[in-house]
């Protein structure tokens, strides 16, 4: 029995039905769901699982963060997770088609759009960044070891400068951590070289060439992946996918073979119970689960648009979430053995060395890779690694954006020229991702990770829980659900959609605002007028809904407002699935019976009539339809 279930689910088809193709061959599918699971892997699963993750367990009381982390998990990312899959998979549509459901709502389409439009922008800088970085290890020293090189100044002290020893070292470091004017050769050579940072953010400088030569390496690359759509980047995810993890375990076995990995991981996972009482703490929790797992962005709706109709989505959201989870708590032993060593050697604490985000990718990581030997061969490894980790996020990111306007317009024309789209938008990100490679680049980027995808996307997957659960309807998604899978989502996740995940989510939003402080990098405090345009871009998406809303509803039919809402939110009358022979129940055509009688076709072939006739006998499906094979007119 088991067997035939696997059988009939690798065909696409629902347990108990006979198997079916079920391939759109307008939009196209995935080559198998291998590709999908890759694909979504790759999505979920970026560069701060590996920059943030780590940092945050440490911060917020070690292995005690675990627990809200995994409760947030269960209650919170999993559900949301499910619901942007199977709504993607049901209609077959991107973050804009699928609003056909309640079309009042298609502003929380748009928004995904600008939010992702966003994201992808700043995103590949960072790609970029990572590149410039993985080129320049191709050397037999690594540029940032020593204080010896042109961009330096009298206050740079390397571990390794002079061939210390170790006990030199360690009073230099004594002397570091008292002279706050003290830095890193690592931490100058991305201050003063590759940034070459300016002092203020309206300062914009020179455009770094370097940068700017990866940046378009970097786009090339997207384009290149993505030139057929899904069928070109699913079979590229079987390497972006699969070999971070091959490069995070070769990091984590040279990592625990050195003196101090064990004090850094203990400082990592060390439970804190203490700190399990603190709101803070589960603040983080939810918020890294909500952010890290890619919900509201538009690409898990966009992902799964490409799936085979009767696609088990419900298996796939928890192998993807939970394989999201475990690979940031494994980045988090990759990252703290070499952190350990590091502050071993250097003889202080390991508070001193930790850091997040671009601090600990391009400063404090690098500068321990230099501690080992053969060190631009680990270098260059870690460096890759984030190269791939980007890829995978950024893959989708355009990829929903070349969907949504494909979807969009929906003829045939731009659907045969769907290549040129994608050029069109990589040429455009890389355009706008100019001014990111000026000196003053990485003040705009970090004002963009800040506003333009935080509390925006909290409001955009709030408003798509509402008007899914309470506009269109629980017992319509649920029925929608059982026809698609088979079976019903579980009870668990219909609790979850309508109350649970809906309270976290707004728990995230009103934390978010209470746990607000204007944003600042290292030393350098943001004015006013750089916060004022941050904001801008946070509300700059989530406008999008009430303006949208509002022209729906003065489009609508209706002699009073309360009839144009009515109609605003009804769901249209192509929403449903995509594919004629999925088309039943409810969502069945509509004949009269006295006009069918009267109607009578005389084929060509009666033989291969009569033939296709038999074929075409009606089957009973596992949700308890009986329809043909292939009910197209």
């Amino acid at each position: 029995m088991a067997d035939k279930c696997s059988e009939g689910l690798l065909n696409g088809a629902v347990p108990g039905e006979r198997g079916k193709q079920d391939k759109s061959v307008k939009r196209g599918n995935w080559g198998n769901q291998i590709e999908f699971v890759l694909t979504s892997v790759g999505y979920a699963v970026g560069l701060g699982n590996v920059w943030r993750f780590p940092y945050l367990c440490y911060r917020n009381g070690g292995g005690a963060f675990m627990f809200p982390y995994f409760i947030m998990l269960v209650f919170c990312g999993i559900p949301l997770f499910f619901m942007e899959l199977s709504f993607g998979q049901f209609a077959s549509q991107g973050c804009l088609g699928v609003w056909r459901v309640s079309p009042m709502f298609k502003g929380v389409g748009y928004g995904m759009m600008v939010v992702s439009t966003y994201i992808g922008i700043y995103y590949n800088v960072v790609i970029c960044i990572a590149f410039y970085y993985f080129f320049v290890s191709m050397t037999r020293v690594l540029p940032w070891t020593y204080c010896s090189n042109a961009w330096n100044t009298p206050d740079c002290v390397g571990v390794l400068d002079g061939n210390l020893s170790s006990h030199a070292a360690v009073n230099l470091t004594h002397l570091l951590n008292a002279t706050q004017k003290r830095t890193s050769p690592s931490k100058e050579y991305w201050r003063r070289y590759v940034l070459n940072l300016s002092d203020d953010i309206g300062n914009l400088g020179e455009v770094r060439l370097p940068l700017l030569g990866c940046l378009g390496v970097s786009w090339v690359v997207v384009f290149l992946c993505l030139i057929k759509g899904v069928k070109s980047s699913g079979k590229v995810v079987y390497f972006t996918a699969t070999f971070p993890y091959v490069v995070l375990t070769i990091l984590f076995v040279r990592g625990i073979t050195l003196e101090g990995a064990l004090t850094g991981i203990m400082y990592y996972l060390t439970p804190q119970w203490d700190k399990i009482l603190d709101a803070k703490v589960w603040g983080d929790a939810a918020s890294q689960i909500f952010y890290s797992l890619g919900c509201a962005w538009g690409g898990l709706i966009t992902m799964a648009s490409y799936n085979k109709f009767h696609n088990n989505c419900y298996r796939d959201s928890i192998i993807i979430s939970i394989t999201n989870c475990a690979t940031s708590v494994y980045a988090g032993f990759v990252i703290f053995s070499i952190l350990g060593f590091m502050a071993n050697h250097l003889g202080v604490d390991i508070s001193k060395v930790a850091d997040h985000g671009p601090g600990l990718a391009f400063v404090a990581y690098p500068e321990a890779l230099t501690l080992l030997p053969i060190s631009p061969l680990w270098s260059i490894l870690f460096f890759f690694m984030l190269i791939l980790l980007g890829l995978g996020t950024q893959f989708c990111l355009l990829e929903t954006l070349v969907t949504a306007i494909v979807d969009e317009v929906g003829n045939e024309w731009i659907i045969r020229r769907k290549t040129f789209v994608t050029l069109g938008v990589a040429v455009a990100g890389f355009l706008l991702g100019i001014p990111l490679t000026t000196q003053a680049g990485i003040y705009w980027l970090l004002l963009m990770d800040n506003y333009a995808a935080s509390f925006s996307l909290v409001v955009i997957s709030c408003i798509m829980c509402v008007a899914i659960m309470y506009i269109y309807g629980h017992r319509n998604y649920f029925k929608d659900i059982e026809m698609m899978l088979g079976f019903p989502p579980p009870f668990f996740f219909q609790i979850c959609w309508r109350f649970i995940s809906p309270a976290i989510i707004f728990f995230i939003l009103v934390f978010t605002v209470i746990q607000y402080r204007p944003i600042s990098y290292n030393d350098y405090v943001y004015p006013t007028w750089a916060i004022s345009i941050g904001f801008l871009m946070a509300l700059s998406s989530v406008i999008c809904i009430p303006i949208y809303a509002i022209y729906k509803v003065c489009r609508s039919e209706g002699d009073t407002l309360l009839e144009r809402l009515k109609n605003a939110t009804k769901a249209s009358k192509d929403w449903g699935p995509a594919l004629p022979e999925h088309r039943s129940g409810r969502y069945a055509p509509a004949f009269s019976p006295s006009t069918e009688s009267h109607l009578e076709v005389q084929p060509l072939h009666p033989e291969k009539a009569q033939s296709e006739a038999v074929a075409a006998s009606p089957v009973q499906g596992s949700n308890g339809l009986a329809h043909s094979q292939d009910s197209r007119l």
